[in-house]
């Protein structure tokens, strides 16, 4: 898998797949590793990525198997409130509150946070560029001053160079585990269940929801959190209300895109986040 690219993060979730398969069926009898899956009283997405990651030792091993389809199930994304969130960031370590920080601010997945080297930290400017995950459009996110203060203090207290990792050793299976022991410890102590449902990835989602909300236009937001396509960033649309407005808004990122939207009627409003905003009446 390296030799062919796959990153270490599809690897080392393959690993674990196959790891979970052999510890309860042989992974030479394919029937039986189906037999395994199909009973295991999971969801079909988790059934569905043990699939790929058996599927991936048969072609080594050139072994014959037909692969059982299971489908994602489709449901929408619960979200936390902001001041849920707050309390985690608060409460959690200087370090992992920094990195809790990070997330929800710029809306990293949690492997682009632990491959952030110093060089993508823009301390004048005060944005974070960081190496988009799942291949998706490269992005510069802007960053608060109180947090660009803290990666400061962190860079030179750590004396780290350009090219060092920013959270030296960090990797995301270490960042979630360590997430999860202090977000449990903490629903645990202020007797509230509903921290211990609050997920890693919902300080992304908390920032694809807020941008929603503040820009009012996904495409443009699907360019902030490096999606690919429209249809991902459109899930979170559910998450927010959208006032019905006599106006459309657009964005543009470059000049080509600008000069468009003009000559359909559009007025530049404002620049935020490197993005220049557009409006027109409906």
């Amino acid at each position: 898998m390296k030799s062919d690219n796959k990153s270490d993060y599809t690897i080392n979730a393959t690993r674990k797949a196959l790891n979970r398969l052999a510890e309860h069926t042989s992974l030479s009898e394919p029937e039986a590793v189906k037999i395994y899956i199909a009973n295991l009283t999971t969801s079909d997405s988790y059934k569905k990525n043990l699939c790929i990651a058996y599927n991936t030792y048969c072609k080594h091993y050139h072994i014959e198997w037909k692969m059982p389809k299971y489908s994602q199930e489709a449901k929408n994304t619960a979200l936390p409130t902001r001041q849920k969130l707050e309390i985690l960031i608060a409460n959690a370590k200087k370090l992992l509150s920094m990195k809790l920080q990070l997330s929800m601010e710029a809306g990293l997945r949690p492997v682009e946070l632990c491959r952030l080297k110093v060089k993508d930290i823009d301390l004048d400017h005060k944005t974070v560029n960081p190496t988009t995950a799942k291949r998706g459009n490269p992005r510069t996110l802007p960053l608060t001053a109180n947090l660009t203060s803290k990666i400061q203090e962190h860079i030179i207290r750590q004396s780290l160079n350009p090219n060092d990792q920013l959270f030296t050793g960090a990797d995301p299976d270490h960042y979630g585990k360590q997430y999860r022991q202090m977000r449990n410890r903490l629903a645990l102590k202020l007797k509230d269940p509903s921290i211990h449902t609050i997920r890693l990835y919902d300080f992304r989602h908390y920032f694809c929801t807020k941008k929603l909300y503040d820009i009012n236009n996904p495409y443009t937001v699907m360019i902030l959190m490096g999606h690919k396509k429209l249809e991902t960033t459109m899930k979170y649309m559910h998450l927010m209300n959208l006032d019905d407005d006599e106006w459309t808004v657009a964005g543009a990122t470059t000049a080509k895109e600008a000069s468009n939207l003009l000559e359909h009627g559009f007025q530049y409003q404002t620049t935020i986040e490197g993005i220049q905003l557009f409006r027109k009446r409906k």
